[in-house]
C-alpha cells in the first residue's frame, strides 16, 4: 500500500490568509509555511507556474518545512504553452515557446529554481498542466517527448484540461503514452456538466506517484471568472465518493498526492482536512504521513473550529510569497 499525502494547491493565497486559518504572529512568509506544514505534508507551488522560481525561496522553504513534507511544483506557464506575460520573462527573452533558444535558457532557470528542493529531497513532482487547446495527435506527442527529454530524472505529473485525452477508445493509448515517458497521470474532480469537462478517471502511469487534483464542481469552470470557476466547499459525501478510487491508486503506486484546488477562503484547507480524516477512518490499512513540526517552529496555538461549509464560500485570487 502507497503512502497517500494529502495537502493544498498553494499556501499563500490572499483570501486564505485573509480568512483567519492562520493565527496571530503565523502570518508572515514564514509563519504561513510552518503553520501549514504542521498540518499538511505535502503542498503545490501555484506561483511558479506565474514566475520562474528562485533558488533562495526553495532553499528557505526547504529549510521551514520539516523532513518528510514534499513541494509538487507547477511548471512555468512557457514551459506548457501558455500565454505568458513578458514582465516575467528572464533577462528580456522573448514570451516565446516556439523559440528554442529561449525555450532552452527558461528549462534552464526552472530547473536551477527547483533544485535546492530536489537536493533537499523535498521535490514531490512537477506538474505540467497543458491547456484546454493541448490535444491529442503528433504536435502534443513531440511536446511530451520533448518533456520528457528534459526532466529525465525529475518526478513528473502531467494534467490534460482536454477531455479527448481520456475518452473511451483513446484512454488507453493515453495511458500508453505517458507510462512510457514515466510521467503520473493526474486524475482530476470538476464539475462534469460542461463539454470541456475532464472525467474523472484515475489511471496508474507511474509505480512512483499518481495525483488527484480537486477543482471544485463550479458549473462557472468554463465561463467565469478565476473566483467563481474556484468558488466551491466539497460536501463530505462528494469527498467519500473517492475514497476507493484513491485506495485503488494507493494498492498500485507507492505515493498517492490529494490536492485541492478549490482555492477561495480557506475552502481547500478545510476539505483537506476532511478528505485526511475519512482517508483515516476509511481503513488502518492505509498509510497517511503525520504532519511534524517544522525545525525550530514556534509552540502551535489551538486551532479554530471548523467553520459551516458552503458553495459561495468567498472568492479567492492567488498570490505569490
Amino acid at each position: 500500500m502507497g503512502q497517500i499525502r494529502v495537502g493544498t494547491c498553494s499556501w499563500t493565497d490572499r483570501a486564505l490568509v485573509g480568512s483567519g486559518w492562520y493565527p496571530p504572529g503565523r502570518r508572515d512568509a514564514e509563519g504561513r509555511l510552518r503553520h501549514y506544514a504542521e498540518r499538511f505534508p505535502v503542498v503545490e507551488v501555484d506561483a511558479s507556474y506565474y514566475a520562474l522560481p528562485g533558488e533562495r525561496n526553495s532553499r528557505l522553504w526547504a529549510e521551514r518545512t520539516p523532513d518528510g513534507f514534499v513541494f509538487d511544483v507547477k511548471a512555468f506557464s512557457l514551459l506548457t504553452g501558455h500565454p505568458t506575460r513578458q514582465a516575467v520573462m528572464p533577462d528580456g527573452l522573448p514570451a516565446e515557446h516556439r523559440d528554442p533558444a529561449v525555450l532552452d535558457a527558461v528549462w534552464a532557470r526552472f530547473a536551477a529554481g527547483i533544485e535546492p528542493l530536489r537536493e533537499a529531497g523535498r521535490l514531490g513532482s512537477v506538474l505540467f498542466q497543458f491547456p484546454p487547446w493541448f490535444r491529442p495527435g503528433q504536435r502534443a506527442e513531440a511536446f511530451l517527448r520533448e518533456c520528457a527529454e528534459r526532466t529525465a530524472d525529475w518526478p513528473v505529473a502531467v494534467e490534460f484540461r482536454h477531455p479527448s485525452w481520456w475518452e473511451p477508445g483513446r484512454a488507453e493509448a493515453t495511458v500508453a503514452l505517458l507510462a512510457g515517458h514515466g510521467m503520473a497521470a493526474v486524475a482530476v474532480d470538476m464539475t462534469q456538466t460542461l463539454a470541456s469537462s475532464v472525467p474523472p478517471v484515475t489511471p496508474v502511469t507511474s509505480p512512483r506517484l499518481s495525483v488527484v487534483r480537486f477543482h471544485g464542481r463550479s458549473t462557472a469552470w468554463g465561463t467565469g471568472s478565476k473566483e467563481d470557476r474556484f468558488r466551491y466547499a466539497y460536501d463530505e459525501d462528494e469527498l467519500a465518493e473517492w475514497l476507493p478510487r484513491v485506495r485503488g491508486l494507493a494498492e498500485r503506486t507507492e505515493q498517492v498526492h490529494i490536492l485541492f484546488n478549490n482555492c477561495c477562503g480557506d475552502a481547500a484547507v478545510r476539505d483537506a482536512e476532511t478528505m485526511a480524516r475519512l482517508l483515516e477512518r476509511d481503513g488502518p490499512a492505509l498509510r497517511l504521513p503525520r504532519a511534524r513540526s517544522a525545525p525550530d517552529a514556534p509552540p502551535t496555538p489551538g486551532r479554530r473550529p471548523t467553520p459551516a461549509r458552503s458553495s459561495s464560500s468567498s472568492s479567492s485570487r492567488r498570490a505569490a510569497g
